[in-house]
């Protein structure tokens, strides 16, 4: 990381945000799931369900305000709608104090949810606009910095968990809350970024873009492997192995050093479409051999069963080294400029299929039925792999065609973006 510096003061600024709000961030990834259970008291399989509710209500909102959202952000300046959504973040997250029951938790997490992923188009045309040539190779940067965040949050959650106490997990919970309003006011040492003018053609181009679509559900089935650490992980150790409970933290923490020291250099060479498709397939096997390796960790003695849930974790971070790099990649190259935004609104629909099915389908299969249930997710996520390059391939050739027709239609003063078939 200390070679490799964001080049401009503005990269900076973006940076220390990203890392203030994944410090609140890694609070609530690392114990979230058990904020709800052992403090508000709602049963492992309501909080499944309830999680599951919220990610479907977040997805379907995310459908049209996830889109709208990077669409605002590409039309009429990305900061300040990067901000209202960190905002209603920050109000969402700090509700979950009043979670005391089943429906108030599921409303609670399914707007926090849905102003994640309206955050996460608006901020796509930012990082565009100060990535540098490669801003795929800023994200990962980012992500690198995101990991550093989570570690210190991960820590502090740790403590919460052990001390276990109501006031601990509410200064959990707030202290997430209050990153998100840090990391908004950060922005605004951010130049702004002028807005876009509109593409000729339809409005909502995303939309129709085919093999984009398909490319954002192949990336949401793969997104389920980052609940596998926050969700599956977490309830699998303290319910089916003898493993000690805070190396909950102690996966986190591998999780994140892995990430902060690999995610850049993983990310260079990922620097085309195909080479992101290749990467989608080496993550599913890796995703696949890491969930074998967790089923292994029950029946065993403790320490056998931190080695082993330790070793999967290696395992499994290597996977998403390249599972996020292919994301990264892929849903840049394959995105115009004038829509960035919107682009990655639709794209982040899949991390919204992957919020609402995950977890219910984590515990479902991996904790209630146990051991057969891994090797069932495992195998999902290698079919998903195995899926990206034929869905590249369609989708180069689809643009190869659309640059052909622009080619052949005047457009004006050169700005015409081509309408996705």
């Amino acid at each position: 990381m200390a070679s490799l510096p964001p080049a401009s003061g503005a990269q900076r600024t973006l940076a220390l945000s990203n890392f203030v709000y994944t410090v609140g961030s890694g609070l609530y990834l690392t114990a979230g799931v058990l904020y709800f259970t052992e403090d508000r008291h709602l049963p492992a399989s309501q909080v499944g369900l309830g999680l599951g509710i919220a990610g479907l209500l977040s997805l379907a909102a995310g459908i049209a305000a996830g889109i709208a959202v990077g669409h605002l952000a590409d039309r009429y300046g990305a900061r300040g709608v990067y901000m209202g959504t960190l905002a209603v973040q920050a109000l969402a997250t700090a509700g979950f104090v009043r979670a005391d029951g089943f429906w108030p938790f599921v409303v609670a997490v399914a707007s926090a949810m849905a102003a994640k992923g309206a955050g996460n188009a608006a901020r796509g045309p930012l990082i565009r606009h100060y990535g540098g040539d490669r801003p795929q190779a800023f994200r990962g940067y980012l992500r690198a910095v995101t990991n550093v965040g989570i570690s210190l949050g991960a820590v502090l959650a740790g403590w919460a968990v052990q001390v276990g106490t109501h006031d601990a997990y509410r200064v959990l919970v707030l202290g997430n809350a209050l990153a998100f309003v840090a990391s908004a006011a950060l922005l605004l040492l951010l130049p702004p970024v002028a807005p876009r003018p509109a593409a000729d053609g339809p409005r909502w181009i995303a939309l129709r873009d085919r093999p984009y679509l398909a490319l954002t559900l192949l990336d949401g089935v793969m997104a389920i492997q980052f609940r596998v650490l926050t969700v599956a992980v977490p309830l699998w150790l303290v319910v089916a192995t003898t493993a000690p409970h805070w190396l909950i933290s102690g996966t986190m923490l591998v999780n994140t050093v892995i990430v902060v020291a690999c995610q850049v250099r993983a990310s260079r060479n990922i620097d085309t479409p195909t080479a992101g498709a290749v990467a989608y397939r080496r993550s599913g096997v890796a995703f696949l051999l890491a969930c074998v390796i967790i089923s292994l960790s029950a029946g065993v003695p403790a320490w056998a069963a931190a080695v082993l849930l330790l070793s999967a974790v290696v395992v499994h971070t290597i996977g998403e080294l390249w599972h996020s790099a292919a994301g990264f990649e892929i849903s840049f190259a394959l995105a115009p400029p004038l829509a960035t935004g919107q682009y990655l609104g639709v794209f982040g629909l899949g991390a919204g299929l992957a919020e609402a099915v995950g977890p219910t389908l984590l515990i479902s299969l991996c904790v209630t039925w146990g051991r057969p249930g891994w090797y069932v997710v495992g195998a999902l996520f290698v079919l998903a792999g195995l899926a990206a390059p034929l869905t590249v391939r369609w989708a180069q050739r689809r643009h190869a065609d659309m640059a052909i027709t622009s080619s052949e239609t005047p457009s004006v003063e050169g700005a015409t973006a081509p309408t996705p078939g």
